[in-house]
């Protein structure tokens, strides 16, 4: 009872706040931008052919009650969260009359797809290698595993997809230059080798860089606990270093990294823009990036939606999961 009164309800509580002002802060952020895209749509239709400045004005209005943009703000802000509660992201601007809800979930899946395998690959072989690196740092492999992963480290992800994308399509043409897969879904083996054939480029560039970074953060925390009291007590009462590593040194870092696997799995509905856009891969981030060149305001509002639930959720769930990895917490 003290678990779910002291522990459980507050980061609940948290939640709910932490959606509530992201959802304020959506709504308020693109009605403060200097451009309309009602004007701007009527502009659209009235620089190809002439136009009655009634029935003008009577388009106006109903695209502003279509959109949502009529009334007050506080009448927007009602009529907003209304939606939201219901699921409806209205209709996309530069897609009209597509449902905003239609193009985020014919997105959502490469998405999911891409950066759920990558996130999850990088975290492992991050902890693996920063592991080995931090409590044998002595031997030549983890030397030069080292000096590779420093070096790309502070490289930014979307100048390795850049190289990559040079390298491998261009000068030496073995993966596709844009796409998600070729042809229509199908459970076959032949779609599925065009897709893992499409997004094994994006992926790739993502997985080399967050690898350093989760490297970094490992090889650190491994050097924290290598030098503790316990290690060394294992070590001299002659305990195999395989079974330190495993049960003394990674187990007692997991607590950040738990955190930071949570946090990377729920960002993973913003998309990854950059990769997205230079590989041409119909992921999130693609969807997003032509929503704020066409100043897309459901889109962009739609996106960044999920994407603060997504994020919100799972810090929230890894925190309600930190008495399953921290006996000190389920005991406090």
């Amino acid at each position: 009872m003290t678990l779910l009164k002291e522990f459980i309800l507050p980061r609940v509580a948290q939640w709910f706040v932490v959606v509530f002002v992201g959802v304020t802060i959506t709504f308020l952020i693109p009605r403060l931008s200097p451009v309309n895209p009602v004007d701007q749509a009527v502009a659209r239709v009235t620089s190809f052919q002439t136009m009655d400045p009634e029935a003008a004005m009577r388009m106006r209005n109903t695209l502003q009650d279509l959109y949502g943009l009529q009334g007050s703000t506080f009448d927007q802000y009602v009529s907003f969260w209304k939606r939201v509660l219901k699921g409806d992201l209205g209709p996309s601007f530069s897609a009209f009359p597509t449902p905003v809800n239609e193009m985020i979930g014919n997105a959502i899946g490469w998405t999911i797809g891409l950066l759920g395998t990558s996130v999850i690959i990088s975290w492992l072989l991050g902890i693996l290698l920063g592991s080995l690196a931090g409590y044998f740092p002595n031997r030549l492999s983890m030397q030069v595993v080292d000096k590779l992963l420093i070096i790309v480290y502070p490289v930014p992800y979307y100048i390795l997809a850049l190289v990559l994308l040079m390298l491998l399509t261009y000068y030496w043409p073995v993966f596709p230059l844009v796409g998600g897969a070729r042809g229509s879904f199908q459970f076959s083996w032949e779609y599925l080798r065009s897709l893992l054939h499409h997004s094994f480029l994006p992926a790739l560039s993502i997985v080399i860089g967050a690898t350093a970074f989760r490297y970094t953060m490992a090889k650190a925390l491994t050097f924290g606990e290598k030098a503790s009291d316990y290690v060394r007590y294992a070590e001299l009462a002659a305990v195999p270093r395989r079974k330190i590593l495993l049960f003394y040194v990674v187990r007692n870092t997991m607590l950040p990294q738990v955190t930071d696997l949570g946090l990377s799995l729920g960002a993973i509905f913003e998309g990854a823009l950059v990769t997205e856009v230079v590989y041409g891969y119909p992921g999130v981030g693609s969807v997003l990036y032509n929503g704020i060149i066409s100043a897309d305001y459901n889109v962009i509002m739609g996106i960044t939606l999920l994407s603060i639930v997504g994020i919100a959720t799972a810090s929230l769930l890894v925190d309600l999961s930190y008495p399953l990895f921290d006996p000190r917490v389920r005991y406090r």
